[in-house]
């Protein structure tokens, strides 16, 4: 089978990738574009201070650099992103694949010729109880040896010279994980040691003006020393290089302070939890405490945490391009079965054997090589950049003209002392004086220059940033981009999912119709045929993606995502064996669960002849689908017009009582349906022509606190609209609940269809796209053309999402929000910022911080231009009436310190205030321009 299919079970998962792009990229907007191609395709005359918040492209980042009047660059760009290191990065990635794939090739060669030669080499020393060493695991997994996993006995036999039960997994006991680490190595790698607090120092030291400054004040001190004796002469020049060091300590500790919150932020980041099987249950660890043994569990979206081999798989579809480049899914099975740490599930769900951790993957290499950095633009920082640009240039202009006014008063005679006598006079002033008045000159013009560049600007923004990121990580968000923080603060409108954001996620059923017969289990079980209860145990046992571990002690625990886990406490309510259910039948093929079809499928085979293809998912799409319903007795009848609206009748009842609504069907078939097992790896089972089972409702409570926090959001002026999968009639009474719907008599355009909404054209979405406040029966790609009619009309857009599919909504979105515990991977990297409790009143506290980032810069620039202004304004008139200027370097250095450096500590660390929620949102241009109060 080609390695590179990929599966139709879910499309359009992905943002488009450079090598994917197809000719409808010349219809689109040009921004649209640029960020696709990722080149720059705006006009030569374009603001080179205006950047996108989100993937800016390269050559527009290095514009506004070169843009930029860069007097003092060590301390203008400290916290700006490094495009030679960035390059540099990308370098060594290729260097590491090339690397790996010329070792690949080579062990590939040398195997053959080992074959050929009948020998095969063996470590001699082996790890204490296991039957394998590292290194062989090490050649085998890099190699993707497929010939010699035969050789260990396949996975099986693999899984005994490792000491691991497939079903149950390792004992995970402390001694055990500790003697597998010491055997096999730790998950993890050696990370780049983050720079100290002397380089931070020596960094603040290079800052040419302030070089320029300590020359100045040495020759001042040396002459002054010189002139007027020790005892008066040490002062001007003594005070200038004390205020310089100053200025530069408080740089150096701000940077540092920065520089490790920053590394924290990147620990929290890489910290990703993974379900493993140990003991038999099924349990969530730190990527970080993986090790070689593990059975871990895949499901779409996970990141595979180590290097590993397939022990089960269902239409499981891996993304490697993180370390192949090619953007082409590969399909894993028994055949090919060898994956790759960093990788991503882009379909289906399985098991793995882990084989490989840290620097024995090539994903650790990797990371290893590579130091993880936080520097990034950010538009308001950029914009702040040209602020600070302009202002440069005029404290330029302004200290050129002082220079040249007070040169010529000095030397022309004009300049007299404090006695009243002429400072320079012709052939009378000695050459020393004279040096010593022009080096006095020089110094207030140097300083002047250092005063008039507000680098502060750049460093307030990356200091309320890091201040916001580092409280909002207490807040239950953690940010993955700088630039989240500033946009979130403009934002207009809020898109956010139901299930788990404005609910509690925690579904249970609480009404049920099988068969005609409304359960109230256990109870009236007993109402239904053997056939019947049979029929539906199968179906929740085997079409399901969850697990159910039973301890010795008879205590049950249940895990799945949690509609999954209602399902299977409701099986057990119903007598269900969960273990005994699924050794009665054996599964054929799965079609997983995904946003696009709303319904999951799979194929068991019951005997030699008989096979059972089940199917549950969205009650009125399930119900769509069927031609026949079964009865309490097991016999089976025709689905009639009739029937049909006396079940709908009863979704509708359900959903009006916000329940989610499932419905579970199956159909028969015969072993002349079933594909070859070369086929079956694409077989789409039949979903028509079903018998349907039973219909389930499930509620999950809205959280107590979200009707405030929508409340607090229209107060803000930011609309919430709720996307949610459910139907119509849950989504109206959910979005009544929760205060995001006044009215149950709402107009049709304010609740909507996704499959309506998609049928408009542009102009007509964009239109309707302002009215709606909730999108039912949404898929991912309808989502996506909410964000987009909401972003042309202006809209400073933030969405929630958390399965792989909303990546490209998360994407396109000015603010992507991932939920932090039922987020996959894929989401969570497509996203900005991680929602780490995925409650929505979070949402509304980042939008709080958000407005507090502005709030802060505003402050700061308003304190900083005036001040910089009266300087400016009281030296240039003394400087051009009296040939005097009334703050000497000294005093210039120390109001440039309270300024640039604790003015900015002070004002950019101000918590926000209830206030901040009162006022309207800044909008879209808000993200680069600055706005006064």
């Amino acid at each position: 089978m080609p390695g590179g299919q990929q599966p139709e079970a879910s499309p359009g998962r992905y943002q488009r990738r450079r090598d994917e792009i197809d000719d409808d990229c010349a219809d689109n907007l040009v921004d649209d574009c640029a960020d696709v191609l990722g080149i720059d395709v705006r006009g030569p005359d374009a603001d080179p201070f205006d950047i996108p918040a989100k993937g800016a492209p390269v050559e527009r980042l290095r514009r506004w650099r070169q843009a930029a009047l860069v007097l003092n660059a060590s301390r203008r760009f400290r916290y700006t992103l490094d495009l030679k290191k960035e390059e540099e990065k990308e370098q060594i990635r290729r260097k590491i694949r090339a690397h790996a794939q010329v070792i690949r090739a080579a062990l590939l060669f040398k195997e053959a010729g080992e074959k050929q030669n009948g020998d095969r080499e063996l470590p001699e020393i082996l790890p204490r109880g296991f039957g394998i060493g590292e290194e062989q695991l090490t050649v085998m997994t890099r190699d993707h040896n497929y010939v010699a996993l035969q050789e260990y006995g396949g996975v099986k036999g693999l899984a005994n010279l490792l000491k691991t039960n497939l079903e149950k997994g390792i004992h995970g006991d402390e001694a055990d994980l500790s003697c597998r680490a010491n055997a096999f190595g730790a998950n993890r790698y050696p990370r780049k040691k983050g720079r100290s607090f002397w380089v931070f120092l020596w960094e603040a030291c290079q800052d040419m003006t302030l070089v320029v400054l300590i020359i100045a004040a040495v020759i001042s001190l040396v002459l002054g020393i010189a002139t007027e004796g020790i005892k008066e002469g040490w002062y001007d020049g003594t005070s200038i290089v004390f205020a310089v060091f100053l200025v530069i300590l408080v740089t150096a500790v701000s940077d540092y302070k920065q520089s490790l919150q920053f590394q924290h932020l990147n620990e929290e980041k890489q910290n990703i939890q993974v379900e493993v099987i140990r003991g038999g249950r099924r349990i969530q660890v730190s990527i970080f405490d993986i090790v070689v043994g593990d059975v871990v569990a895949l499901n779409i979206g996970d990141q595979v945490p180590a290097d590993g081999v397939v022990i089960s798989s269902h239409s499981l579809a891996i993304d490697e391009s993180s370390m192949t480049g090619e953007s082409k899914f590969v399909m894993k099975d028994q055949k090919t079965p060898f994956l790759m740490a960093g990788c991503k599930v882009a379909d289906g769900y399985g098991t793995m054997l882990v084989t490989a951790v840290g620097l024995n993957t090539e994903w650790g290499l990797l990371m290893a090589s590579i130091s993880e950095d936080n520097n990034e633009e950010t538009p308001l920082q950029v914009r702040l950049n040209g602020v600070a640009t302009f202002i440069g240039i005029v404290g330029l202009s302004v200290a050129a003209m002082v220079l040249v006014v007070l040169f010529a008063r000095y030397f022309s005679g004009h300049t007299t002392n404090s006695d009243g006598s002429v400072q320079f006079v012709k052939g009378r002033t000695s050459v020393k004086s004279a040096i010593f008045g022009s080096i006095k000159i020089l110094t207030v013009a140097v300083t002047i220059v250092v005063v008039a560049v507000p680098e502060g600007l750049p460093l307030a923004v990356t200091l309320t940033l890091a201040y916001s990121m580092q409280k909002m990580m207490a807040d239950k968000a953690l940010v993955r981009r700088l630039s989240a923080c500033e946009t979130m603060g403009s934002a207009t409108t809020i898109c956010s999912d139901k299930t788990g954001t404005l609910t509690l996620n925690q579904m249970t059923v609480v009404q049920s119709i099988v068969g005609e017969v409304k359960l109230q289990a256990p109870s009236n079980v007993d109402n239904l045929s053997p056939s019947v209860i049979s029929l539906l145990l199968e179906g929740i046992a085997q079409n399901t993606s969850g697990s159910v571990f039973e301890a010795p002690d008879g205590s049950i625990e249940i895990t799945g995502s949690p509609t999954e886990k209602a399902i299977l406490a409701w099986g057990l309510e119903l007598r269900m064996k969960f273990t005994e259910e699924r050794s009665r039948s054996a599964i054929i093929h799965v079609s997983p669960f995904n946003s696009e079809k709303k319904r999951a499928g799979v194929a068991v085979a019951v005997s030699d002849s008989d096979i059972h293809v089940h199917w549950k998912g969205a009650a009125e799409i399930v119900l769509a689908l069927c031609t026949r319903w079964i009865g309490a007795d097991g016999s089976i009848h025709e689905m009639t017009p009739d029937k049909v609206n006396q079940l709908k009748k009863f979704i509708e009842d359900m959903a009006e009582q916000s329940l989610r609504c499932i419905a579970f069907a199956y159909r028969n078939l015969g072993l002349e349906d079933l594909p070859s097992e070369e086929q079956r790896i694409n077989w789409q089972l039949p979903d028509n022509d079903l018998t349907l089972i039973g219909i389930v409702g499930m509620k999950d409570p809205c959280r107590p606190e979200v009707k405030e926090a929508v409340e607090l959001c229209k107060k803000a002026g930011v609309k919430v609209r709720m996307v949610t999968g459910d139907n119509l009639k849950t989504a109206r009474a959910i979005a009544l609940e929760c205060g995001i719907l006044e009215d149950s008599d709402a107009s049709a355009q304010a609740i909507i269809e996704g499959r309506v909404f998609r049928a408009y054209n542009d102009t007509e979405r964009e239109d309707v796209a302002e009215k709606i406040s909730v999108m039912a029966r949404s898929s991912p790609n309808d989502k996506l053309l909410l964000v987009k009619a909401l972003k042309k009309r202006g809209h400073v857009v933030a969405v929630t999402g958390d399965g792989t599919n909303d990546a490209p909504a998360l994407h396109e979105a000015d603010i992507g929000l991932a939920m932090g515990i039922q987020g996959t991977e894929v989401a969570k990297e497509s996203s900005d910022i991680i929602i780490l409790d995925d409650n929505f009143s979070s949402v509304v506290k980042v939008v709080r911080w958000g407005r507090s980032v502005y709030a802060n810069i505003q402050k700061f620039i308003q304190f900083q231009l005036t001040v910089n202004v009266a300087a400016l304004v009281i030296n240039v008139v003394a400087a051009v009436s009296s040939g005097n200027v009334p703050l000497n370097a000294v005093q210039l250095l120390w109001v440039n310190l309270i300024m640039d450096t604790l003015g900015a500590l002070a004002l950019a660390t101000e918590p926000p205030t209830d206030q901040l929620m009162r006022r309207p949102p800044v909008g879209r241009r808000g993200c680069v321009t600055v706005t006064f109060p």
